[in-house]
C-alpha cells in the first residue's frame, strides 16, 4: 500500500495540516497509520468530510475513541498491508513451532556459499525470509521489500520482525519513507502485543529489532526497553554477535570509541564459526572506532577482512549503510582495486542515507550530504573530528595540496567561512 504525509495530503485535499492531523487523531481516515508525532495516510484514503457539531457525529467521534480504548487494553494494533487490514491482538506462533529471526544472519557458511546455504533450507517460510536478507544485504532492496512484504501480517512473530526489519530498511533506500515509518510502527506495536504466554527468545527478538532500529537511525532509545544486556545471553550464536555489534555501534555514537572496538574485537575473537552477516558489521564498526582513534592501519586490516568475508556473496550493503562513518577507507582501501564494486556500495550510499536522513532528521531542510560528494563529504568529516590536513592526506593517500582544495570546495559548498565551523554540520 503507498502512503502519503500530512503535508501531501493536506495539499492533495486542499485543506489545513492541522485539520488533518486532527482527521487521523479522530479516526476519521481509514488506514491511517501513527508514527511517532507523524501520520502515513493510503494514497487511496478519501478527503474527511467537514464535521457539524451536531450529537450523532459527536457519538462517531466518542464511538471510536471508546473503540481505540478498547484496543489498547487487548494490546491491538491494527495496522495495513496491501492485502488486508490485518490485527494484532495477540502474539501467536505457528502450529507451537518456534522460528528463528533473521535465519540467515543467524547462520554459519563458508564465503561463497550464501545461495547453497539458503538453498539447502528445508523450512519454506525460514528459506524465503532468508532469500530477503540475501537479497538486502547485497543491495538488492527492491527484491527484498517484495519478498518481506508478503510476511508482514504471518501469524508466527519471528517471521514477521524479519519481515518488518527488512521491509523497513530495504524501503529507506528505496525512499518510500512512509512504507519504512509503517514497518517500525509495527515492531513497536509488537513490543506492546507481547505477554507471559508470548516464549522468552520470541519476546527478546522483539526488544532486539526494536532497539536496532533506535541505533542504527541514532534515534534515542525508549526508556521502557529493556538493556539489550539482559538479552543478549538467550539468542542463538549469530543474533547474539549482531546484537554486541549493536552495543558496539551504539559506544561508537557515544563517543566511546575503545569501548566500541572493546566490543567488536572480543565478539570476533571469541566466534568459533564464521557468521558473516555479522561478522562483516562488526569488522566495519571495529573499523569506525580506529578511524577516531586515528588508528588507520588497524582500521585498514578490519576494513579488509570485512571485504575479504563479504565480497564472495557480494553482500556489500553494509558498507554502503556505513560509507559516511568509515572516514575514507573505502575510497582509500578498495576503490582502486574494485571500481565497480565501490561504484555501487557509493550508489547504495547515496539511497541509503537519503532514506535514512528523512527519518532520523525529517525537518532538517539542508542536508550536508545532499550537497557534498562522497569524497567531500569524508574530508569534512575527518576535519571536523580535528585531524589536520597532513593526516588526512597520509590516511587518503592524497597530495596535501588536493586536501586543502578539498576544505575550500566543502565551505564554499556550505556557505562558511571556517574550517571550525564544520563541526555544526557534520557531527550532529
Amino acid at each position: 500500500m503507498e502512503y502519503m504525509s500530512v503535508k501531501e495530503a493536506a495539499k492533495k485535499w486542499g485543506i489545513s495540516e492541522r485539520y488533518v492531523q486532527r482527521c487521523c487523531t479522530e479516526t476519521r481516515i481509514e488506514g491511517a497509520v501513527k508514527f511517532g508525532c507523524s501520520w502515513a495516510i493510503p494514497l487511496d484514503a478519501e478527503k474527511p468530510a467537514r464535521m457539524r457539531q451536531n450529537t450523532a457525529k459527536q457519538n462517531i467521534v466518542k464511538q471510536n475513541a471508546t473503540k481505540q480504548n478498547n484496543a489498547k487494553q487487548n494490546n491491538a494494533k491494527q495496522y495495513n498491508t496491501k492485502q488486508n487490514d490485518v490485527s494484532q491482538k495477540t502474539v501467536i506462533q505457528n502450529e507451537g513451532k518456534l522460528y528463528t529471526a533473521m535465519p540467515l544472519l543467524n547462520t554459519s557458511w563458508p564465503p561463497g556459499k550464501a545461495v547453497d546455504c539458503i538453498s539447502g533450507m528445508e523450512d519454506t517460510d525460514a528459506r524465503n525470509i532468508a532469500l530477503a536478507e540475501y537479497y538486502y544485504f547485497s543491495g538488492q532492496s527492491a527484491k527484498a521489500s517484495d519478498i518481506a512484504e508478503e510476511y508482514l501480517p504471518h501469524k508466527d512473530l519471528a517471521l514477521r520482525l524479519s519481515a518488518c526489519w527488512l521491509y523497513a530498511y530495504a524501503n529507506l533506500a528505496l525512499d518510500r519513507i512512509p512504507r519504512a515509518r509503517q514497518a517500525m510502527m509495527q515492531v513497536r506495536a509488537t513490543i506492546e502485543a507481547i505477554d507471559e504466554n508470548t516464549p522468552a527468545v520470541y519476546r527478546i527478538y522483539t526488544i532486539c529489532i526494536a532497539t536496532g532500529a533506535c541505533v542504527l537511525l541514532h534515534l534515542p532509545v525508549p526508556e521502557d526497553f529493556p538493556s539489550l544486556r539482559e538479552c543478549i545471553s538467550q539468542l542463538p550464536t549469530g543474533f547474539r554477535l549482531f546484537v554486541l555489534y549493536l552495543q558496539a555501534h551504539q559506544a561508537y555514537l557515544d563517543g566511546r570509541y575503545g569501548v566500541c572496538i572493546g566490543i567488536a574485537e572480543t565478539a570476533l575473537a571469541l566466534e568459533e564459526s564464521l557468521y558473516p552477516i555479522p561478522a562483516i558489521y562488526l569488522h566495519l564498526v571495529s573499523t569506525m572506532g580506529h578511524i577516531n582513534l586515528k588508528q588507520s592501519e588497524q582500521a585498514k586490516e578490519h576494513l579488509l577482512e570485512a571485504w575479504k568475508i563479504a565480497q564472495p556473496d557480494d553482500l556489500i550493503e553494509a558498507f554502503g549503510e556505513h560509507h559516511g562513518l568509515l572516514g575514507g577507507m573505502l575510497e582509500t582501501v578498495l576503490r582502486k582495486d574494485y571500481p565497480d564494486d565501490f561504484k555501487r556500495i557509493i550508489d547504495i550510499t547515496y539511497s541509503f542515507s537519503a532514506g535514512w536522513r528523512k527519518v532520523h532528521n525529517p525537518d532538517t531542510g539542508h542536508h550536508v550530504a545532499d550537497v557534498l560528494t562522497t569524497m567531500e563529504f569524508t574530508v569534512a568529516m575527518l576535519a571536523a573530528r580535528g585531524w589536520t590536513n597532513q593526516e588526512i592526506s597520509d590516511h587518503l593517500g592524497i597530495r596535501i595540496s588536493t586536501v586543502k582544495w578539498y576544505i575550500s570546495l566543502i565551505l564554499d559548498k556550505l556557505y562558511i567561512e571556517k574550517r571550525e565551523q564544520l563541526s555544526q554540520y557534520m557531527l550532529r
